[in-house]
């Protein structure tokens, strides 16, 4: 049986905040805020790997209103739902991600996204694909506000 997820997060811009997406910390005049470290691309990919399973999103899983995942190391919470799908006797076959992001400019820090989210995955990195676009300047994005992210994630399990 074979199972495909797909997965949406947008995170605003804010002051005093790091910008980690993908695990890398990425230079920038402000980060993304949120209650974890707001990494927009592991949050979509947790969520199409969780919708790929069945299991929900990482909302019901790591709710917002729960202090023990203040600033949480979003890289932790998709190995976590990697864990948890594995145990639900599903295998991840393959990950393909999407950045949104008018700035920072993000292709130097692809390649270390792409393993860092392999790792936290426990798959080869040739199973993750990230890539990141601008939106022409044009919605959130464009005027530099946030970042969004989607995933798509191909699962398997025995029948």
């Amino acid at each position: 049986m074979l199972r495909i997820g797909h997965g949406f997060d947008v995170h605003q811009f804010a002051e005093g905040r790091r910008c980690i997406l993908g695990g890398v910390d990425v230079p920038s005049e402000r980060g993304l805020l949120g209650h974890s470290d707001a990494d927009v691309l592991a949050h979509a990919l947790a969520d199409a790997i969780l919708g790929a399973a069945r299991l929900g999103d990482i909302g019901k899983l790591f709710p917002d209103t729960d202090p023990a995942y203040k600033d949480a190391d979003s890289m932790v919470l998709l190995s976590h739902v990697a864990a948890l799908v594995r145990d639900k006797g599903f295998t991840i076959l393959d990950a393909d991600c999407t950045i949104a992001a008018q700035a920072p400019k993000l292709a130097p820090y692809r390649e270390q996204m792409r393993a860092n989210l392999a790792a936290a995955l426990g798959v080869d990195v040739e199973q993750v694909g990230v890539k990141a676009t601008t939106t022409e300047h044009l919605g959130f994005v464009g005027r530099e506000e946030g970042i969004a992210a989607w995933a798509v994630a191909l699962l398997t399990r025995p029948t």
